[in-house]
C-alpha cells in the first residue's frame, strides 16, 4: 500500500513549493510507507524525468533535495509500502513511465500475474520489476493503444473490476495534456490498523495549480474525490471533470 501525490500547474514548481509548510507532514507518512519513493515529471511540452530510490523518504537526503529542487509544471510523487512478498528494489519502485506517460498506484491486484493476459505481450519484456502496479500501468497502455487515452483508462479499470481480485486500484496517470486520478477501492479491504479514510483521495486548487493526494496528513479544506470515479484535470485550463466508473 502506498501514498500518492500529484500536481499540475501553470508554472514550474517543486513538491515543496506547491504543498508548502505541510509537506514535511506528508513526507512523515514514509515512517509506515518506507519501502521506496519516486518522482516522475512530465512538462506540458512532453519532456519527462524519473527518479526512484528504494529507501525511506524521510531519511533520504536525495528525497529532500529532489522534492525541493526538481521543478516542473506537472509531476507525480509516490511513497511505497510494499505489498506482500514483493521486493524492496529499484525495479519495483514507483512511478512507472512509458513514452510520455507516468503512473503511480496505491493498492493491490492479487496475484500480480492475474493481469498478464490483458497486457500486450511486447510490454512484458520491458517491465523493470515484478509488481502488480507496473502490470496495471501496462494494461492501461495496452488499452490506450486501442482506444485512446480517456477510453483506454476506463477500459483498463473495467477489466480489473470485472476480472481481478483487488483491494484498491487508486492511481494517478500523467500525460503532457492531462492528469487522470482513478479512485476505485474497497473499504472492506483497508489494511489492518489504518484509518477508515485510508484509500480516500483529495484535491486542492490554487490560482494556477491543482494538487491531489492520499489521506493521512493535514488536508483541511481539501475537496474529496468520490470513490468509483475517474477525474480528469486539463493541464491547459486546469478544468476538473469527473466521470463515474
Amino acid at each position: 500500500m502506498c501514498r500518492l501525490m500529484g500536481f499540475v500547474s501553470n508554472t514550474d514548481q517543486s513538491f515543496s513549493d506547491i504543498v508548502g509548510s505541510d509537506f514535511q507532514e506528508f513526507a512523515a507518512l514514509s515512517i509506515r510507507h518506507g519501502d521506496g519513493w519516486g518522482i516522475a515529471t512530465c512538462n506540458s511540452g512532453g519532456e519527462s524525468t524519473l527518479l526512484v530510490e528504494p529507501a525511506r523518504a524521510r531519511e533520504s537526503s536525495l528525497f529532500s533535495e529532489a522534492t525541493t529542487n526538481i521543478r516542473s509544471d506537472g509531476a507525480l510523487l509516490h511513497l511505497r509500502w510494499a505489498t506482500g512478498t514483493l521486493a524492496v528494489s529499484e525495479g519495483n519502485t514507483h512511478p512507472f513511465t512509458y513514452q510520455e506517460y507516468s503512473f503511480i498506484h496505491n493498492g493491490a491486484v492479487l496475484p500480480p500475474e492475474s493481469l498478464d493476459p490483458y497486457v500486450k505481450p511486447e510490454l512484458h519484456s520491458i517491465r523493470r520489476g515484478e509488481t502488480d502496479s507496473e502490470r496495471y500501468f501496462f494494461l492501461i497502455i495496452t488499452e490506450i493503444e486501442k482506444l485512446g487515452v480517456k477510453a483506454g483508462i476506463h477500459s483498463a479499470v473495467e477489466i480489473i473490476r470485472s476480472s481481478c481480485v483487488y483491494s484498491s486500484i487508486n492511481a494517478m496517470f500523467l500525460t503532457p495534456t492531462e492528469l487522470y486520478v482513478i479512485n476505485e477501492h474497497k473499504d472492506s479491504r483497508i489494511p489492518k490498523g489504518e484509518a477508515s479514510d485510508y484509500y480516500d483521495l483529495f484535491y486542492q486548487t490554487h490560482d494556477g495549480d491543482v494538487l491531489v493526494a492520499s489521506s493521512g496528513w493535514n488536508q483541511n479544506d481539501w475537496m474529496a474525490i468520490p470513490n468509483h470515479t475517474i477525474t480528469k484535470i486539463d493541464r491547459n485550463s486546469l478544468e476538473i471533470t469527473e466521470s463515474n466508473i
